[in-house]
C-alpha cells in the first residue's frame, strides 16, 4: 500500500514530484494491481487505442567516440564488434527509405547518428534537409545525434524537426558504471537545449546492464520530475552483443520489461511509452502485455540502428488482435 493510499489522498493526474520510494513500489507491486492501476491511467489519457509506428534508420553508424558499453557503434569495441564506419547518408536516400517507412504505416521516422555531438558544417545541413523532406512527406522527424547546443536546436525547430532523442540510459547512479565519455549532466543540458527550442523530448533508458530496482526507479524520477514530461518515452531491454563489454549480460526477464512499461505509464501519463530495443525477444503473449500495460508506440521495421527487429506484417497483425489502432500519419 503505498503513502498516498495510506494517507486516503487522490493521487493527481499528472505530478513532477515523484519521490524513488514511491517508484520502487510500484516496480514491486503485485503486477495485477499494477497493470490495474497503468490501465486506469491509460484509459484516461489515451482513451482513443491508437499505437504511433515509428520507423528508425541509421544514418550513419560506427565509429562512435563514445565508450557506452551497451553500444556496438562504439569506436571502443569496433575491433571485437566488427562493425564498420559507415559515412552519412545521402538525403535522396535517407527520404526514399522514410517514404517506404510511411507506405508500410509509419507515421514517425527516426534518424540516428553515431556522433557524441552535432558539429556545425556539410554534414549538419544534410541532416537539416533530410528533416525538411521527412516533414514534407507529413510524417514526424525525429533525430538523434548526440549533444546539442542552443544554436543547434533551434535550427534544427527551424527546419521543422517534431522530436529529439536522448537517452538517459540509466539512474544518475549507475551511470558511470556504464558511460565515462559523457557525463548525465551533458544528457540533461541538450534535453534543456531542445525543450527551450520547441522541440518534443524523446528520452527513456535501459534496463538488463545490471542496475538494481532502485536505478529503473531513479531513471524513471528523473524522466518523471521532468516538466514537462517527455513527449516520448522509450523502454528498452539490453541486446547484448558479442564484442561489447555487457556481452555476456542474461537477458530481460519480459515481466520485468512489462513493470517498467506500466511504471512509467503511471508516472507519465500523457507521454508515448515505446517498446524499443528488446522487443524482438518478446513472445506475441508478452508483447500484448506490454500494450495492455500502457505501451502506446513502437519501432517498426527490420532494424534499430544496427539491431535487429520484428518483421512489420507481424507487428500490423498483433496490433491489430489485440483490438489497438495505428496512429495515422501526421499533417503539417
Amino acid at each position: 500500500m503505498r503513502q498516498a493510499e495510506r494517507e486516503g489522498e487522490p493521487r493527481p493526474a499528472i505530478r513532477h514530484d515523484w519521490q524513488t520510494f514511491e517508484i520502487v513500489d510500484l516496480l514491486q507491486a503485485p503486477l495485477f494491481e499494477l497493470l490495474d492501476e497503468a490501465r486506469a491511467v491509460n484509459r484516461r489519457f489515451h482513451a482513443d487505442g491508437q499505437v504511433q509506428l515509428a520507423s528508425l534508420l541509421s544514418i550513419k553508424t560506427g565509429a562512435c567516440p563514445e565508450d557506452c558499453k551497451y553500444c556496438p557503434q562504439s569506436a571502443h569495441y569496433a575491433k571485437k564488434t566488427g562493425l564498420e564506419r559507415e559515412s552519412l547518408l545521402d538525403v535522396d536516400d535517407v527520404l526514399s527509405k522514410a517514404k517506404l517507412a510511411k507506405d508500410a504505416g509509419a507515421s514517425r521516422f527516426c534518424m540516428g547518428a553515431a556522433w557524441r555531438q552535432v558539429k556545425d558544417g556539410p554534414e549538419f545541413d544534410k541532416v537539416l534537409d533530410m528533416v525538411r523532406g521527412v516533414r514534407d512527406l507529413e510524417m514526424e522527424a525525429c533525430v538523434t545525434l548526440g549533444m546539442v547546443t542552443k544554436d543547434q536546436a533551434d535550427r534544427l525547430a527551424e527546419a521543422g524537426l517534431t522530436a529529439y532523442n536522448h537517452n538517459l540510459d540509466t539512474s544518475p547512479e549507475f551511470y558511470e558504471e556504464i558511460i565515462t565519455t559523457r557525463t548525465y549532466e551533458d544528457r540533461l543540458e541538450t534535453i534543456a537545449n531542445v525543450r527551450s527550442a520547441g522541440v518534443e523530448v524523446c528520452s527513456g533508458g535501459i534496463i538488463g546492464m545490471g542496475e538494481t530496482i532502485e536505478d529503473r526507479a531513479r531513471l524513471l524520477q528523473e524522466l518523471a520530475t521532468l516538466d514537462p514530461h517527455p513527449e516520448s518515452v522509450p523502454i528498452n531491454a539490453l541486446v547484448p552483443v558479442p564484442g561489447t563489454p555487457l556481452e555476456s549480460q542474461a537477458k530481460v526477464e519480459p515481466l520485468e520489461l512489462v513493470r517498467m512499461v506500466a511504471t512509467a505509464r503511471i508516472l507519465m501519463p500523457t507521454s508515448f511509452v515505446r517498446l524499443s530495443a528488446g522487443r524482438e525477444a518478446l513472445n506475441r503473449e508478452a508483447q500484448i502485455l506490454c500494450f495492455l500495460a500502457g505501451a502506446n508506440s513502437i519501432f517498426y521495421g527490420e532494424k534499430l540502428l544496427t539491431t535487429a527487429n520484428n518483421d512489420a506484417a507481424d507487428d500490423r497483425a498483433l496490433i491489430e488482435e489485440a483490438g489497438l489502432r495505428i496512429k495515422p500519419t501526421c499533417s503539417q
